[in-house]
């Protein structure tokens, strides 16, 4: 073993809940456990990345990691502390997320080692599919009570303050619950791992393996992030950050990271990355000395970017994010694809020019008095350009009749620097 499982997950702050006997079973060998997710979308998103991180160290201390993917479970949804019921997939949607999920999963859990402990991918359809409605009420619905199902909080909370639970939804922990008992069965998984929200179903699933098979099979819950102002983690006005760079652009995602509070940045250093606690506690101290510097946020963001993403986005994601304060030059700029640099400026005012009304500008100052929408006046931008306050490209302008020889970012961009903070996008069609 490269570490005791449970220690980290209790110094990260990872821990909420585990069956009694857990630390003993781990100490006897290889376990396998596993972890589920819900294949209704084609991209996980940070939320899913508390689940993938325990995965991560429970592989990295030597054990067997599942991930499966709900296939099966896909197609009803899982009522857990939600207030309506979910808009069921089609087995097309599904193929392709699923696909779209193991992709992701493969940057954090090594499915191709050769060595007992590598990483395996299973989707619960392929055994759910095989079973009849009568077969399953039979041999696995007679095993729970719906006395036993009724007490589960997610249940109960849904009968009081939403709009009903339909049979599909209150069948799903007997579902998840058989999962756990078909891998316990057939790979030997004796663990489950899940959100803390997932308490109920997860020990569903170790009293089916009782009762079944007077089986020995554990639970262990991690923590629901929240942030210290009290809004939902993983959202934005733009809403999920999603680890698809096609839904959320590297330079996003960095952003997400970097720009976190310094309260929740310290519980996500240990969250969501790999550093070892030496290595944190030196980043909370130089953070504390230097707050300003924001050390821990630029480490986080570092880190899970490139796990999440590669180390040439983080680079890219970087560079783009230092061009707001002056850091940057034309090679700088150039290098960014146009989804980035119009992240970089968004709500930067935007002027449309038509590439004829463009290849009519004599020269520098015709251009920033095009329209009065940068200066007033020519007067006003013929001063501020000699004394030095006026940037095309993160080039300095000293010269208010210098030739528009300036490449144009993206072929169809400049960017004009107005005093240390105002900018404005030239777009030229």
């Amino acid at each position: 073993m490269t570490n005791n499982f449970i220690d980290e997950l209790r110094w990260r702050g990872m821990l909420q809940d585990m069956t009694p006997g857990l630390e003993a079973h781990l100490n006897k060998g290889i376990k396998a456990a596993y972890l589920g997710f819900d294949p209704t979308a084609d991209s996980l998103h940070i939320g899913h990345l508390v689940g993938v991180m325990t995965l991560l160290h429970f592989q990295r201390a030597g054990h067997k990691p599942f991930a499966l993917i709900g296939g099966a479970t896909g197609m009803i949804g899982d009522p857990s502390f939600k207030s309506a019921e979910r808009n069921l997939l089609d087995r097309a949607t599904l193929e392709k997320n699923i696909n779209c999920i193991k992709n992701q999963l493969e940057k954090f859990l090594d499915f191709a080692a050769d060595s007992p402990n590598k990483a395996e991918l299973v989707n619960n359809y392929d055994w759910m599919a095989k079973f009849s409605f009568l077969d399953f009420i039979r041999d696995v619905g007679k095993h729970i009570t719906v006395n036993y199902m009724m007490a589960k909080d997610s249940v109960k909370r849904r009968l009081e303050e939403g709009s009903g639970l339909s049979f599909t939804e209150f069948s799903y922990q007997l579902i998840q619950g058989y999962d756990f008992y078909h891998l316990w069965k057939n790979s030997d998984c004796s663990i489950q791992l899940g959100g803390s929200d997932q308490w109920g179903n997860i020990v569903t699933g170790t009293e089916l393996i009782r009762k079944m098979a007077n089986g020995e099979a554990h639970a262990l819950t991690v923590p629901l992030i929240t942030k210290a102002d009290g809004s939902k983690f993983g959202k934005t006005e733009s809403g999920s950050v999603w680890l698809d760079p096609e839904k959320t652009s590297p330079y996003a995602f960095y952003q997400f990271w970097l720009n976190v509070s310094d309260e929740d940045a310290s519980k996500y250093i240990r969250i969501f990355t790999t550093l070892d606690r030496n290595t944190i506690e030196e980043l909370e101290k130089s953070h504390q000395d230097a707050p300003h510097l924001r050390v821990l946020q630029k480490e986080i963001a570092k880190e899970i970017t490139i796990l999440v993403h590669s180390e040439a986005d983080y680079e890219i994601a970087e560079k783009a994010s230092s061009i707001l304060f002056g850091k940057s030059s034309l090679e700088d700029l150039s290098s960014l694809d146009e989804r980035t640099f119009l992240q970089v400026f968004d709500g930067v005012p935007v002027i449309e020019m038509e590439h004829s009304d463009f290849k009519k500008l004599d020269n520098v100052l015709d251009l920033l008095d095009y329209d009065h929408k940068i200066f007033p006046s020519k007067g006003e931008a013929r001063k501020m350009v000699i004394g030095g306050g006026v940037g095309i490209n993160k080039i300095k302008i000293s010269d208010p009749q210098s030739a528009l020889d300036f490449p144009l970012l993206q072929n169809r961009y400049l960017l004009i620097q107005k005093g240390k903070k105002n900018y404005y996008i030239v777009r030229i069609k």
